[in-house]
């Protein structure tokens, strides 16, 4: 067995392996659908290494190099479909489809031409060269944000390109590409070919795997850090927030404050109309904070308890946050309840200072609900910061609306 042979079997495996994670993480989640393309590609791929191992047992070699050369192009324009769904861009069918056919039918007819011509080789090099820019201008024209994985992988992608259109000149400096089709893969431009694809191939495969399995461990964690009833974050998820925006404060020099809630009474909607209701106040509360809260972060931290964390915002400005969302809430009908029976909220507000933690912020904003639920609930208190002083910019005042 030659050494082209020998990397064309690799490659082959190689395929197989890269079919399989692919679809492993396509089977991960159904609806991923990059995954599914992608591992077609490598499917595809693998067809186009099964027929190149065949093509010596031809006598007339026209029809299978034709063949494996369009089987391979169709891999690279499903990969480029799989790239164009990973990134939000539509999928460039027409133009693709059009440049097969064209592609395709250029190489069946420059098999007239001699084997070394070069016009010949760049007949059969340069598309795959151009689905190589292809799939990069699909990652280049998305409106997604790029990071560090993303670049490296328009880099290869480029160097790809760059590799298949420099063959036929590779082909040319050690002495062609075999005297016919079936000498090919004895020729030693075959297993510097082989291997260059070999190379790329898990290059781009890599990257692309490891961009796809980065979104997943996201999406795991993200799941993992919101409240499945309420769609806000839990608990362990907001306080880590709140201590990155306590930490953003303290650097910068400006205000932060949290806002803690409970609903009023909640345990009384549980029994007196069923947990179904009690569920459908929850999910109506949180999505009353999340449209009151826009450009903040809101978690439920409780069974009917949730915090607001208000970077930029002082103390006077978030109590008259917490005063209007209470207003609000508290006007608003709740889908399976009587008509005439309104849910109200508590609120605790409080305003970093700077000798504090984030635990003493959320420890005071506590201390100020307890006090609002103290007072007869559905009003709004403010806590104090060490020692009882105020703020500079504070109103220091206990606010109720009767």
């Amino acid at each position: 067995m030659s050494g082209a042979n020998f990397i064309l079997l690799i490659n082959l495996s190689v395929a197989g392996l890269l079919t399989a994670s692919f679809l492993a993480v396509a089977f991960h989640d159904v609806g991923r659908a990059p995954a599914r393309w992608f591992a077609s590609g490598y499917v595809l791929g693998m067809a186009y290494s099964a027929i190149e191992f065949s093509i010596p047992v031809f006598t007339d070699a026209r029809i299978p190099v034709v063949t494996a050369f369009a089987v391979f192009l169709v891999a690279t324009m499903a990969f480029n479909a799989g790239l164009a769904r990973k990134y939000g861009v539509a999928p460039p069918w027409p133009p693709m489809l059009l440049f097969l056919v064209a592609a395709t039918t250029t190489v069946y007819f420059v098999q007239d031409l001699p084997r070394q011509s070069l016009a010949r080789m760049m007949a059969y090099q340069l598309p795959y060269a151009i689905m190589q820019f292809v799939g990069l201008a699909i990652v280049w024209s998305s409106r997604q944000k790029r990071g560090r994985l993303d670049r490296i992988l328009m880099a290869v992608l480029a160097a790809s390109g760059v590799q298949f259109a420099s063959k036929p000149f590779i082909a040319h400096a050690l002495g062609g590409w075999g005297a016919n089709p079936q000498a090919y893969l004895q020729s030693n431009y075959a297993l510097v070919s082989q291997s260059l694809g070999t190379v790329f191939a898990l290059a781009v495969a890599l990257l692309v795997l490891a961009i796809l399995v980065r979104e997943v461990l996201a999406e795991v964690t993200s799941k993992s850090e919101i409240d499945t009833l309420s769609g806000l974050l839990n608990r362990g998820a907001f306080t880590r927030e709140v201590e990155q925006a306590v930490l953003g404060a303290l650097r910068q020099g400006a205000p932060v404050t949290l806002v803690i809630a409970d609903l009023d009474h909640f345990k009384s909607i549980n029994d007196n109309f069923g947990h179904a209701s009690g569920d459908r106040v929850i999910e109506t509360f949180a999505g009353f904070l999340r449209g009151a809260a826009t450009g903040h972060v809101a978690g439920r931290i409780g069974g009917e308890e949730f915090a607001i964390i208000l970077p930029g915002t002082n103390l006077a400005a978030a109590r008259l946050f917490a005063e209007g969302t209470r207003s609000a809430f508290g006007a608003l009908p709740i889908d399976g309840l009587p008509a005439d029976n309104r849910c109200t909220a508590s609120f605790g507000v409080a305003e970093l200072h700077p000798s504090e933690t984030s635990a003493d912020l959320m420890r005071r904003a506590d201390e100020a609900l307890y006090l609002a639920k103290n007072a007869g609930r559905d009003c709004v208190r403010i806590s104090a910061g060490p020692g009882g002083e105020w703020p500079s910019n504070a109103i220091a005042v206990n606010f109720r609306s009767g």
